[in-house]
């Protein structure tokens, strides 16, 4: 457990926080949160998943000041009262006491929480062999105004992601109702075909990922052709590679579409390559001084 948290701007015993059992996130899932890695006492594109979380505030719950936001000495402070360098850090920003009501909701304070736990990463193995993936049978909407936000509202992600570990699988891939790939459960998606890389556009709707932006990043200064397009089944099972991005995962190569081999069934060059340089901007952009 956390020995300290983060909440409404101050640092709390884990064991002593609260919140009101009227606030929004609790009643509603009226809530987003961001999940980010911190190497070396820092965290990757922190102002990149602000910028997200504070637009998504804007758009669903109330607008929200960066101000309440914990800045960079206080996340420094978080990590160091837990005994952490590299971490998995999450901030989560709910709707806050609804007492009175739904009404009115933007007017009223939002909650703010950061919490930070020891970085459990995938194992290696999976970045040796490939993932396996699952389709969910589970569609995702553009009509859906949570599409494309990264709220806490997660109980359908967590139940794909269910049905496909019990198939032996470790995601679970979105389709639209026009049979488009939409995204994982908790990742961004990518196909490799002769070399070039594609991933399917925002407006799909997909969520706007910090990994799926930096692997665009990466693909543009290592001079690799990308296209953000609509990706059907068939072009999904008959890429070269396919690979999933997250903050916490990174890049990982897919090997199989539940039964279904995908290349040569084994990590590819592309996502290979691409894997190594995000962890070498990791590197250089965690970088402690001195």
């Amino acid at each position: 457990m956390n020995r300290s948290v983060y909440l409404d701007g101050a640092f709390v015993p884990a064991g002593d926080a609260q919140i009101s059992v009227y606030n929004g996130g609790w009643l509603h899932g009226a809530g987003l949160f961001e999940t980010m890695r911190a190497e070396r006492g820092r965290i990757f594109r922190l102002d990149r998943h602000v910028d997200r979380l504070v637009a998504s505030a804007e758009k669903l719950l109330a607008p929200l000041d960066r101000a309440f936001l914990p800045d960079t000495n206080a996340w420094r402070r978080l990590l160091n009262d837990n005994g952490l360098t590299d971490a998995r850090v999450r901030l989560t920003v709910t709707a806050g006491d609804m007492l009175g009501g739904v009404g009115n909701g933007r007017d009223r304070p939002l909650t703010v929480c950061a919490t930070v736990a020891p970085l459990a990463a995938y194992p290696r193995e999976l970045y040796e062999v490939g993932s396996t993936v699952a389709i969910s049978n589970y569609r995702q909407s553009s009509t859906d105004p949570l599409i494309g936000h990264k709220t806490t509202n997660y109980l359908a992600r967590l139940l794909a992601i269910k049905e496909a570990n019990r198939s032996g699988c470790g995601e679970a891939l979105w389709f639209t109702p026009d049979n488009l790939l939409a995204e994982g459960s908790i990742s961004n998606v990518f196909v490799v075909r002769d070399g070039n890389v594609a991933t399917p556009p925002l407006d799909t709707p997909v969520l706007p990922g910090i990994a799926r932006a930096v692997v665009l990043e990466l693909c543009a200064a290592d001079s690799i052709k990308t296209a953000q397009e609509a990706i059907n089944i068939n072009q999904l099972l008959d890429a070269d590679e396919v690979f999933l991005t997250n903050s916490i995962m990174q890049v990982m190569p897919v090997c199989r579409v539940e039964k279904r081999d995908i290349g040569s069934g084994r990590p590819g060059p592309v996502a290979q390559g691409l894997l190594s340089r995000y962890r070498e901007w990791v590197e250089r952009e965690c970088k402690t001084d001195g």
